[in-house]
């Protein structure tokens, strides 16, 4: 009877042993199952002060570019970049997507899908004919989403301080995956560059949104591998280097609206630190 208790164990081992992939030397890790970080208990009537901004993270930075890779998504360890875990979600419909950061317009993803990865109709030129006129060819192109295509995030966030304690804080509110996106028109295969536009919005707010973040992996060069954060914790606990691009005001305008080059980048400094010593001067008496 006393060998029954080491039975038991070295069977649960082994059933445990069988969960654990070809390729690994143990199961995965805790963020596939951990919840959110909880935020504490806010009140509007607790808020004195408070601010929207509007920032950009550019994943050209060396900080921010483990948000970028790995591109390569058919790896053993299963690793994603922020880009397709948050694509994935949409595919799946586990989130929502609005077309707007004022989260006001709502779009179906299922619709969305099929038009983001609508085919095109490319017409290509094949050779001439024996009276010298040019031959084509029409053939279909199928459109992916492509993670190496997302090269910056918007962020809308907005900072505020507590009657009860004076204490600054930030909370994230919206999310947008940004490429650089063309209009077609005709055979131009290249097209008309419109700039850099936010492909969809995500509630950063919304439970099914933190849920998908804080059960994917982020992998960063300054953590102990064994000891990754959630997606979920890169933003509560802002792992990123953004510049603001907009703070909330009367004209609802953009800094590069009316400020260009060294003068852009030195108003966004200012208004960051402005925000921050609205902060501290809180605790002066």
């Amino acid at each position: 009877m006393k060998r029954l208790p080491f039975i038991v164990i070295l069977l649960l081992s082994m059933f445990a042993a069988a969960q654990v992939d070809e390729g690994a030397l143990w199961g995965k890790g805790m963020n596939s199952q951990q919840a959110p970080m909880p935020y504490p208990f806010l009140r509007e009537s607790d808020v004195v002060w408070s601010t929207t901004l509007w920032k950009t993270i550019d994943l050209n930075e060396a900080f921010n570019q483990y948000i970028y890779f790995p591109i390569d998504t058919f790896r053993a360890d299963d690793r994603k970049p922020l880009s397709y875990v948050i694509w994935d979600a949409v595919v799946a419909g586990e989130i929502p997507i609005y077309e707007d950061d004022d989260l006001k317009v709502p779009l179906d993803n299922a619709l969305f899908v099929e038009q983001y990865t609508k085919a095109d109709t490319v017409r290509l030129e094949i050779g001439y004919d024996d009276d010298d006129n040019e031959l084509y060819e029409y053939s279909i192109r199928p459109r992916n989403f492509d993670a190496y295509d997302v090269k910056w995030y918007a962020l809308r966030e907005v900072w505020f301080i507590g009657k009860a304690d004076t204490r600054q804080d930030s909370r994230r509110i919206a999310l947008a995956p940004v490429k650089n996106t063309y209009r077609k028109f005709g055979d131009d295969e290249e097209g008309i560059y419109l700039g850099r536009i936010p492909i969809f919005w995500i509630p950063m707010q919304n439970p099914a949104v933190r849920r998908v973040l804080s059960q994917h992996t982020a992998y960063t060069d300054g953590f102990n591998s064994a000891l990754q954060p959630s997606w979920d914790y890169v933003f509560v606990s802002q792992m990123y280097s953004a510049y603001v691009t907009r703070e909330s005001n009367r004209y609802l305008r953009e800094v590069t609206r009316y400020l260009t080059g060294i003068d852009a980048i030195l108003e966004a400094e200012a208004i960051e630190e402005k925000v921050f010593e609205i902060g501290d001067d809180m605790w002066e008496y």
